[in-house]
C-alpha cells in the first residue's frame, strides 16, 4: 500500500495499535458473532464502502467484520480530535484499510480525508455525524448515482440527515442507526454516559463528589451523563426546553431549571443536545471563577467558544485538554477538549463492550440496506425490529443470561381477544 493511499501519523505505531485492537475485540462478542457469519456468506461482496467514523479501537473491529463480509472498505475520521493514531498505523498496516486520519488534524486536513474517502467511489456510505454525506451532496453530486444507500451512527447525524429529507435534498436512502434500541438504550445512554465524565475526570482530575454539575439536555445521551454523575456524587443540575423531558428528569430526582439560573451555581457543565451556543456569552458572564466547560455533542458547536474567545483577555493551557480563559474581571473558564466530544478528545470513547451492540448494529444494518435499497425512498429509515431484538438476544447470550420465552398458550393469548376479566 503506497503513501498515497492513506495518511496517518505514523506507522510505527501499527504495533501498538494492533494490540490493543485485539484487546478491545474481547469485549465485542456480537460483533465476532456477525464476522463469523459474514466469512460464510460475503453479504457485502464487492461493495465500495466509504465510512466517516471515529478511527477506535472499537472501529477498528468494525472495519474487520466489514471486509470479512466482503467490503472494499475505505474509512475517514468524523472528528478532528477523536483518532486514536496507533489504530490508524493499524488499520493500514496489519488489516490492510486505506486511513486517513489524524489526531488533531486541522480543518482544512479533515476535509482533504473526506474528500479522499469520496475518492474511493462509494456505493454505500457510514457515517458519523453526516459529514461525509453532506460532503458528497455539496461537492460531489457526480458520484450520487453510485452510491446505493447509508448509515448514519449518532443523533446529530440523523438530526441532519432528516432536515435533509423533509427539504428534498436526499438523494438516497439512509438507516438511522441511532435509533435502533440497541443503540441509543445503551450506547448513548451508558456509553456516553460513563465516557464522557472519564474525559472529565482525565481531562481536569477533579473530584466530582460535591460539585454542582450541569447537564444541559435530557435526551438519552444526557441522562447517562446525569445518571453517572449522580452516581459519583455530583448534585446535578438539568437544563431542558422539552417539558416532557424536564418533568422526567425532575421525576429521575434532579434539579431543572433555566441554564442563566444554573450558570452562577454551577462548578462543572456538560452539553449534549445536538443545538448551538447552548452555553453562551451571558453565561459565561456570570459563572463562577474556574467553571469547567465540556462538550459531549457531536460538534463543537453547544459552547458558543468565539463568543469566550472575544471576551477573554488571555488564554493558556494548565493541562494536556484544558484551554484556561482569563476573563477582564479575573475569572477563569475552563474549557475542555477544544469543546469537541470531551470523551473522544480527552479519553478514548466508549468501552468497547457497548459498541459491540452499536456497531453489530451498523454491519447488519449495511446489509439489510444493500437488500432492500431498490424497495427504499430518499428517506431516513429505522433498523427493523427483528434485527434490534436479534442483537439484544447474541449480546444476552454473550453474557451468559438467559431469558423465558413464551408458551404456545401464552402466544395464543396475546393474539387473541376475547377473553376479559
Amino acid at each position: 500500500m503506497s503513501s498515497r493511499e492513506y495518511d496517518v501519523k505514523g506507522m510505527s505505531l501499527a504495533d501498538q495499535g494492533r494490540n490493543r485492537i485485539e484487546w478491545a475485540a474481547r469485549e465485542l462478542p456480537v460483533l465476532q458473532t456477525i464476522t463469523e457469519r459474514f466469512g460464510t456468506g460475503g453479504p457485502l461482496k464487492g461493495v465500495r464502502m466509504s465510512g466517516c467514523l471515529h478511527i477506535t479501537t472499537e472501529t477498528a473491529n468494525l472495519a474487520r467484520t466489514l471486509v470479512a463480509g466482503g467490503a472494499d472498505l475505505v474509512l475517514t475520521a468524523s472528528n478532528p480530535l477523536s483518532t486514536q493514531d496507533d489504530v490508524a498505523a493499524a488499520l493500514v498496516q496489519f488489516y490492510e484499510v486505506p486511513t486517513f486520519a489524524i489526531n488533531g488534524e486541522d480543518n482544512e486536513t479533515y476535509y482533504s480525508h473526506i474528500r479522499a474517502a469520496l475518492d474511493h467511489r462509494p456505493n454505500m456510505t457510514m457515517d458519523d455525524g453526516a459529514d461525509l454525506v453532506s460532503t458528497l451532496h455539496k461537492e460531489r453530486i457526480d458520484q450520487i448515482p453510485d452510491v446505493i444507500a447509508g448509515t448514519e451512527e449518532t443523533t446529530t447525524g440523523v438530526i441532519r440527515l432528516r432536515a435533509m429529507a423533509e427539504q428534498g435534498a436526499l438523494r438516497f436512502p439512509v438507516l438511522a442507526v441511532n435509533d435502533a434500541m440497541t443503540k441509543h438504550l445503551f450506547d448513548n445512554r451508558y456509553g456516553t454516559g460513563q465516557s464522557t465524565l472519564d474525559g472529565v475526570i482525565r481531562a481536569t482530575n477533579l473530584l466530582i463528589a460535591g460539585k454542582v454539575l450541569v447537564v444541559a439536555g435530557y435526551g438519552w445521551c444526557s441522562r447517562g451523563i446525569a445518571m453517572r454523575a449522580k452516581g459519583l456524587g455530583a448534585n446535578v443540575i438539568v437544563t431542558e426546553v422539552d417539558p416532557l423531558r424536564a418533568l422526567e428528569a425532575v421525576m429521575d430526582g434532579f434539579r431543572v431549571m433555566p441554564m442563566l439560573e444554573a450558570a452562577p451555581i454551577g462548578d462543572i457543565f456538560i452539553t449534549s443536545t445536538g443545538d448551538i451556543n447552548v452555553i453562551d456569552q451571558h453565561h459565561f458572564e456570570v459563572m463562577k471563577d474556574g467553571a469547567v466547560v465540556a462538550n459531549s455533542g457531536h460538534f463543537n458547536v453547544e459552547i458558543n467558544i468565539p463568543a469566550l474567545e472575544e471576551m477573554a483577555t488571555e488564554k493558556r493551557r494548565p493541562r494536556t485538554s484544558v484551554e484556561q480563559y482569563l476573563l477582564p474581571d479575573g475569572r477563569h473558564v475552563n474549557l475542555l477538549g477544544e469543546g469537541r466530544l470531551v470523551n473522544l478528545a480527552a479519553a478514548e470513547g466508549h468501552p468497547a463492550s457497548v459498541m459491540d451492540m452499536s456497531f453489530a448494529n451498523q454491519a447488519l444494518g449495511a446489509v439489510y440496506m444493500l437488500r432492500n435499497a431498490e424497495h427504499l425512498e430518499n428517506k431516513v429509515y429505522v433498523i427493523p425490529e427483528d434485527v434490534d431484538q436479534e442483537i439484544a438476544r447474541l449480546k444476552l447470550e454473550a453474557m451468559g443470561i438467559q431469558i423465558d420465552t413464551l408458551t404456545l398458550e401464552q402466544e395464543e393469548y396475546l393474539a387473541s381477544w376475547e377473553e376479559g376479566t
